[in-house]
């Protein structure tokens, strides 16, 4: 299955958010943030991304989800 141009590009917002925030490891983050670790590595690929998914990931990087597609969709 292709991943949509958009789809990628969020992925690699959510991995540049994280790597933003000092943490090298995603699976790090996931754990400090109570996402399960195989769950997050899926966000990161662009895979299995849900609105709730959406909402959990915006919360875990302290921001709306308009901050989050603010950036990356050019």
């Amino acid at each position: 299955m292709h991943k949509s141009l958009e789809v990628q590009k969020l992925a690699k917002r959510i991995k540049s958010l994280r790597i933003q925030k000092g943490y090298k490891s995603y699976e790090n983050f996931a754990f400090d943030h109570g996402i399960p670790r195989s769950q997050y590595g899926r966000y990161e690929t662009g895979t299995d991304i849900r609105y709730t998914s959406l909402l959990k990931i915006a919360q875990a990087f302290d921001m709306t989800l308009e901050e989050l597609f603010s950036e990356g969709f050019d």
